[in-house]
């Protein structure tokens, strides 16, 4: 298949099901291709299980498509039993690891299984959600360890992939984004504090990432962008 296609991991939540459903609404892909652990996704992939991640790469493969955009969704801040901890009393080696599975090497290794299926010579992009509060320099508050720590690890991550990339296609961009605070299960019961006009419902965050997308360049490969397009220091 030659068509341009677009690949969302994570639409079973609101970001990446609302990234899909933008996408579909423009003109720039013939196909959004939809992975999560939902019915919606043509393999149920789970970032816990690299042979899932191994298995929808394989079906994308099959499918001889060559995807020019790859966006990760996911993320986990909360469970039932667990949340942000607001001091080290609060941290727990189980929690801190599974942030660093799902924030950290999910992406990883969804880069690890789906870079090498994009073209190599064009201009292609490779995006995941990653967020401010995994700057280390932008850190004045403490706390929130585990979510912190997983999202500065991939930020490291992905400045890796885009100088490891670049030596494959020298026009690939590989970002990660933040999206602001969005109206999802993942941010509902830290909305309290959120500033007027400051929580973007889910289409909005999509259609503001997207804006950001279409204005990078290989040079801004290995970068971090907030939504309003500012590049965020590590």
């Amino acid at each position: 298949m030659n068509s341009k296609t677009a690949v969302v991991v994570g639409t079973s939540g609101g970001i990446g099901r609302a990234m899909a459903d933008a996408l579909e609404q423009e003109d720039e892909f013939d196909r959004i291709v939809r992975f999560s652990r939902g019915t919606d996704s043509p393999v149920k992939l789970d970032l816990t299980s690299e042979d899932s991640i191994q298995s929808a790469a394989d079906w994308l493969q099959e499918q001889d498509i060559k995807p020019h955009l790859i966006f990760v969704a996911t993320g986990l801040l909360h469970n039932k039993e667990n949340g942000p901890e607001k001091s080290m009393r609060e941290l727990n080696t189980e929690w801190a690891l599974e942030n660093y599975q799902i924030n950290a090497m999910g992406p990883a290794l969804i880069a690890k299984h789906f870079l090498p299926l994009m073209p190599k010579d064009k201009i292609t992009k490779f995006a995941a959600i990653s967020a401010r509060v995994g700057s280390i320099s932008d850190n004045r508050l403490g706390g929130w360890y585990g979510y912190r720590a997983a999202k500065a690890a991939l930020n490291m991550i992905i400045r890796n992939l885009s100088i490891e990339w670049a030596r494959k296609n020298k026009r690939s961009i590989i970002v990660a984004l933040h999206p602001g605070t969005v109206d999802t299960g993942l941010s509902k019961p830290y909305q309290s504090n959120v500033p007027p006009g400051k929580l973007f419902d889910p289409e909005r965050a999509a259609v503001q990432l997207l804006d950001v997308l279409d204005g990078l360049k290989p040079v801004d490969s290995g970068k971090i962008f907030a939504w309003d397009g500012e590049e965020i220091k590590p």
